[in-house]
Formats: structure tokens, sequence, C-alpha cells
């Protein structure tokens, strides 16, 4: 671990209660809340139950001097709390303790928090956009939007506060926008962004340049694999172009392109001849070649399955309910810190929610788990 601790950088978060009425730190109400996600609790009083049985072990990193605070104090605390400084704080704690190598893939994709809607207070959905390590498999950085449709202004949020020089930021259809791939380049990254019907001019230069047989020619810089297994074939074929000409006037509006992408999957079941054939087409500032190009579209892909299943499946994000004020957007900030911190760890080879309930009974190994997030 380098630079400043996890606990360091959430120091310069502000309180936001009426200091003669505290009776808790909030140091000590933040230090509780995410090691008790680590332990694998899911709502307040869960929290509250997981301080009363580590008591004396929270001691040893916290005053606590007035024991453990209820779980309506915790509630109430993590609803005031400002949900920006807690994002902020976690993304310059990544930037401490995680150096992007040259040429790291850098997903960036959005997350519904289904359970977080309240019909009752005409309340939507909390929708949380991501970065994500794909060769690491940590989460670099998060904000919040109001829904899907505003990832175009999230995302640009969400790259200030990221230090991805030299990365390949790959993102879906939905951020492929000329804003978008501007502020990448002016991070000292590159862009591979899906092209689909939201920039209908591009989709269709694509769709009148691209036929199923350039894959086969000798000449084209093309690639493929071929996965099998329980009955099913899949082929994956990319193909990279560098001549832009096929896009016409549509290569200056973006900025510093260099590659055209165009990747087929072909399922087959059972031998049938195949009747899935999926086509996607990506622009990218990168020189990339056809295998770079298959290996970092399937990278992308891995923020749904080993983040957003993870947390869904391991955390249960789905299912949590905490929607009160800023609560339910900064426990999708803390549910991100106690991923990295049980990926992080190594010596206990096993998935998420084992980790979390060794966690939760060895306080040794709880300890360990805190010593990759800088705490000791």
């Amino acid at each position: 671990m380098n630079g400043l601790g996890l606990l360091q950088h959430l120091s310069i978060i502000s309180d936001p209660r009426q200091q003669w009425k505290v009776e808790h730190k909030l140091s000590d109400i933040l230090f509780l809340t995410i090691v008790a996600v680590i332990g694998g609790a899911e709502g307040w009083e869960e929290i509250e139950d997981f301080g009363v049985d580590h008591l004396d072990w929270l001691r040893q990193y916290g005053d606590f001097e007035n024991g453990v605070p209820v779980h309506d104090t915790i509630a109430r605390v993590m609803g005031m709390l400002s949900a920006t400084q807690l994002q902020k704080s976690f993304a310059a704690w990544m930037k401490d303790c995680h150096v992007a190598t040259e040429g790291e893939v850098i997903a960036i994709d959005g997350k519904t928090l289904l359970r977080s809607y309240d019909k009752g207070r005409r309340q939507g959905a909390i929708h949380m956009v991501s970065a994500f390590s794909a060769a690491n498999q940590v989460v670099l950085g998060q904000v919040k939007t109001d829904d899907k449709s505003n990832e175009i202004t999230a995302i640009p949020e969400l790259l200030e506060l990221l230090s991805i020089r030299g990365c390949l930021v790959t993102i879906d259809a939905m951020g492929c926008q000329r804003a978008i791939a501007q502020k990448v380049i002016n991070k000292g990254a590159d862009y591979l962004l899906a092209v689909k019907g939201n920039q209908p001019r591009l989709e269709e230069a694509f769709n009148n340049y691209f036929r199923m047989e350039m894959f086969q020619r000798p000449d084209n810089d093309s690639y493929s694999t071929q996965e099998s297994g329980h009955g099913r074939k899949e082929t994956r074929l990319s193909l990279a172009v560098d001549d832009l000409s096929i896009l016409g006037d549509l290569v200056f509006e973006w900025p510093e392109l260099k590659t055209l992408g165009i990747v087929a999957a072909v399922r087959e079941v059972g031998g049938e001849p195949a009747k899935d054939i999926k086509v996607r087409y990506y622009i990218s500032s990168a020189r990339l070649s056809a295998k770079e190009l298959l290996e970092a579209s399937r990278s992308h892909w891995s923020i749904e399955s080993q983040l957003h299943w993870q947390l869904d499946v391991g955390m249960r994000e789905d299912e949590c309910r905490i929607r009160r004020e800023q609560a339910g957007e900064n426990m999708a900030t803390i549910r991100h810190i106690a991923f990295n911190a049980l990926k992080g760890d190594t010596s206990f080879k096993a998935g998420m929610k084992r980790k979390q309930k060794r966690a939760s009974r060895n306080s040794a190994y709880l300890s360990h788990v805190l010593a990759g997030l800088g705490v000791s």
C-alpha cells in the first residue's frame, strides 16, 4: 500500500451534525459501517449487531468511547453524509493505491439499485456509474445519476475523478458521445466506444461497409477465438480497420480517431447451424490490432460479470432497500470499498460470500483484509 490509507482519505469528509449533539465520532461510524459490510452486514441493525459483537476489536482502530452507535444513529448519519465527498475520498484513495499501467482497460458502465426505488416518495431508483479496472478487478470510482439516460452527463464527472493516463477506457453505446471522447483524450487516455443507433450516421457508415466475408480475407487484420462447452460452441471474430475514409466527413468529428472495429459472436448449439450472430461496431483513438480489439471488447464486460454480478449475488445489492436521503448512494460506495478489500485479499481462495463470513467470525482475518486498505 502506497500513500495514504483509506481512513486518512475519509478524514477529510465534514461531519454534517451539530457538534454539541455528537456522541459518536464520524470516523468511528464510517469505520464500523465499512468493516460491518466487509463482514456481510446488509442493513443498519446488522451493522449495529456487528459492532456490539466486535467492540473490543473495534477499539484497536477507533475510540468508540461511548460504545457502538445504535442503528438509528448510523442510518441518520449515513443519510446526512455528503455522497459527493465520500466518492471523491474513495477515488483519491484508489489513486494512491492503484497505479494504472500502460494500455490497462478501464471499463465504465452503470448499474441500477433496484430496491432503492420509492414509489411513495416518488423517488426513482439510484443509478451508479462505476469505473472498473478489468485486469486488477477493483473499482476505481463511481458517481450517481438520476437515471440511466443521465449517464451521458455522469461519465465526464467520473472521468474527472480518475487517474487514467495511458489507459484504454471502454464504454458502451450510451457513452459514445464526442464530448466524452474528448474528455478521455484530455485525461491522457484512449477511448474504445461501442457504436449503436444513438449515433445513426456512424452506424449507417459501418452497415454500408461491413460484410461477414471480410473476416476471411487474408489482407484484412482479423482475429478469431473459439470456445466449446455444455453443447455450445461460440466463435468470436474481430476486424480492425485503419482506413477511416469509410466514415467520410464523420472522421473529423471524433478526436484522435485511429481505429474502426467490428466484433462478431457466432453461437452454435447442439451441432445446429448458427442462428444467433451478434455484430458490434467500435471506434477507438488507440491504434489497435484485431487481437487487441477483441481482448479489450471482452474485457469491458468484466464489469458486468466480475463487479455487478458479485455485488448482487455476494452482497445482495439489488435487495437493499436503504434509500433515505444520501444513504443509498453512500452505501453503494461503501460496498465498493468492501468489494475492493475482499478482492484484494489473496490469502483465502474463496468467493465473496465466504470471505465475508470469515471476516465476520474471524477478527484476525478481518484485520488482514483491512491491512490491504492501509488500515493498521
